[in-house]
């Protein structure tokens, strides 16, 4: 059996213990593309959970959906207080697709139901297409089986098959299945020794371990029903790759053989013993069950999703908590949404005297749902400009000077915003941050003015470190901007190796990678004549390209800041 056929029939054994014990498992963890091998998953998965009352979320559900709440358009059609019932309260199987754009909070109130146990499950699809888009750890945790099916073909996913007598046979024995004095302690020496530190992690084990042996028709736990549990629950968890077993070493033939006491007699019965489940048995299952990338999955992994940036003094974010107020929107109370009273009823005045009439009733305001009008605001967030300076040998002879005092400029323009600036200096073999996002002016000019000049022009140093900074500057809640200063005259590679070829070529690929992450910014000639390949990296930037050849500081200091200020 391959690798994808073994992966289909796991899923297809996780269905059927997931029927059984929908709550007792917690819930299935799918990673896979929206398609047919996916839609087919589903098909089984609707025929194993009939009767549970499945129902679908959205990743942005509100409160109000969730736990119930208001039901506002009765309420104002009756003219007295009107409820609705929340999905969370009756048990049912949950089925969350795009399971990795679900906010921190949606994710901690499903973790909160799922702790209740009041009969909750939960299915979560999760469509990244990277690493580090995935499901939230505190759902993850508290989810049985992971399964991921990505890149499974069609053709080795055949129907899955459910026998409902068979089910119901298992579901009337689980109960009844027993665990060996062992097993506890065998599943949770493998769980630590695949790096496993979740505590729900071996209890969740079992619990499959259990529901295979119902599917079995036996009544305890075996070794088979305990390999199923590692393969399902242990191995996708695992966050290091067991060491294989060391090799007894061969006994000294110099050492005089000396007879070993004998062992004392045991009076107890011994088909009475339970016979321990070597663990390498069980470790060989899990290592069969790891990826062969699991170490670089897991570094990708830890990397966390920035989000795409925007240019100006600050990413525009609209909200309904603070900022500068908007005009109100119509929509539905719900969540966080704040209604704007006022607006509200500015809106339901014109209707008065035709819903009075209509109504009979002259004693009361008749507003209706599509009066609501929901509060607004927009702030910004804070603007953090990191300048990349080209301190090499070519630039101190051309335009370093003139670069400083442009800097210089702008950092005083930056301090009246109130802005954040950083400083990035290139020179030798790699780039050196001299100074973090900070609004103090005096220190930056300190450590601009001390900056020297000479050395080669690692210009793809000066882009990683720059990118890097952008990544931090967006984890603090900042928009970064990225001006870089230099004459072009890249001649250091990104390992510190004199190459002009694959220095252009470094060059190139940490540009790509700012344009990726939608970082804003702008380059600046600052050589004595335009170089053509610098036109080419603002390009691959996707930023503005300025050749400003005969500028002064101050020149200079505008066309910065007119590229970097925000439009509208």
């Amino acid at each position: 059996m391959n690798g994808n056929d073994q992966r289909w029939t796991n899923a297809n054994l996780a269905l059927a213990c997931f029927a059984l014990d929908p709550a007792g498992l917690g819930g299935i963890w799918l990673r896979a593309r929206s398609g047919p091998v996916r839609d087919r998953f589903m098909d089984g998965l609707y025929l194993a959970v009939q009767g549970r009352n499945p129902r679908r979320l959205h990743p942005n559900i509100g409160d109000d959906a969730l736990f119930g709440g208001v039901d506002l358009a009765a309420t104002l059609a009756s003219g007295r207080l009107s409820r609705t019932e929340g999905i969370l309260s009756q048990p049912s199987v949950l089925i969350l697709p795009m399971a990795e754009r679900t906010t921190p909070g949606l994710a901690a109130r499903l973790a909160a139901a799922l702790d209740r146990q009041d009969g909750l499950s939960l299915v979560a699809l999760d469509e990244g297409a990277e690493p580090d888009e995935t499901l939230a750890g505190a759902l993850a945790d508290r989810v049985a089986i992971h399964l991921d099916l990505s890149d499974l073909a069609l053709g080795d996913a055949p129907p899955l098959a459910m026998d409902p007598g068979a089910l119901a046979e298992a579901r009337a024995l689980l109960p009844r299945v027993t665990l060996p004095d062992t097993a506890i302690a065998e599943i949770a020496e493998v769980a630590h020794r695949l790096g496993v530190r979740s505590l729900r992690a071996p209890l969740l084990a079992l619990a499959v371990a259990r529901a295979a042996a119902a599917l079995s028709g036996e009544s305890e736990v075996d070794e088979p029903d305990l390999i199923v549990a590692v393969e399902l629950v242990l191995a996708p968890r695992a966050t290091q790759i067991p060491a294989p077993p060391a090799e007894e070493e061969e006994e000294d033939p110099a050492e005089p053989d000396t007879p070993e006491p004998p062992d004392p007699p045991d009076d107890s019965d011994e088909s009475t013993q339970p016979e321990a489940i070597p663990q390498e048995i069980l470790l060989e299952a899990a290592r069969a069950m790891l990826p062969p990338d699991l170490l670089d999955r897991l570094e990708a992994g830890k990397a966390a999703r920035a989000a795409a940036g925007s240019a100006g003094t600050g990413a525009r974010k609209k909200g309904n908590r603070r900022g500068r107020p908007m005009p109100s929107r119509p929509g539905h109370p719900g969540g966080e949404a704040r209604v704007d009273l006022v607006a509200t009823l500015r809106a339901a005045a014109p209707w008065q005297p035709i819903r009075r009439q209509a109504s009979g009733d002259a004693d009361r305001l008749h507003i209706r749902v599509s009066d609501i009008r929901l509060r607004q605001f927009e702030e910004r967030s804070d603007r953090a400009i990191i300048f990349v300076v080209d301190a090499s040998g070519s630039a101190a002879l051309s335009r370093l000077a003139e670069a400083k005092g442009a800097v210089e400029l702008l950092l005083s323009e930056a301090y009246a915003r109130r802005d954040y600036v950083a400083l990035i200096a290139f020179r030798g073999d790699g780039a050196e941050v001299l100074l973090p996002p900070t609004r103090s002016l005096v220190q930056t000019k300190r450590r601009l003015g001390s900056l020297p000049g000479g050395g080669g022009t690692p210009l793809a140093a000066g882009l990683k470190g720059a990118l890097e900074m952008c990544l931090l500057a967006r984890s603090k809640g900042m928009t970064p901007s990225v001006a870089l200063l230099t004459d072009g005259r890249a001649n250091v590679a990104l390992d510190g190796t004199p190459s002009r070829a694959r220095a252009a070529e470094d060059a190139a690929l940490m540009a790509r990678a700012l344009r990726a992450r939608g970082v804003p910014g702008i380059v600046i000639d600052m050589g004595n004549r335009p170089a053509p390949g610098l036109n080419d990296l603002a390009r691959e930037m996707g930023t503005p390209y300025l050749a400003l050849p005969r500028a002064d500081a101050r020149m200079l200091s505008r066309a910065v800041d007119g590229a970097l200020e925000p439009a509208g």
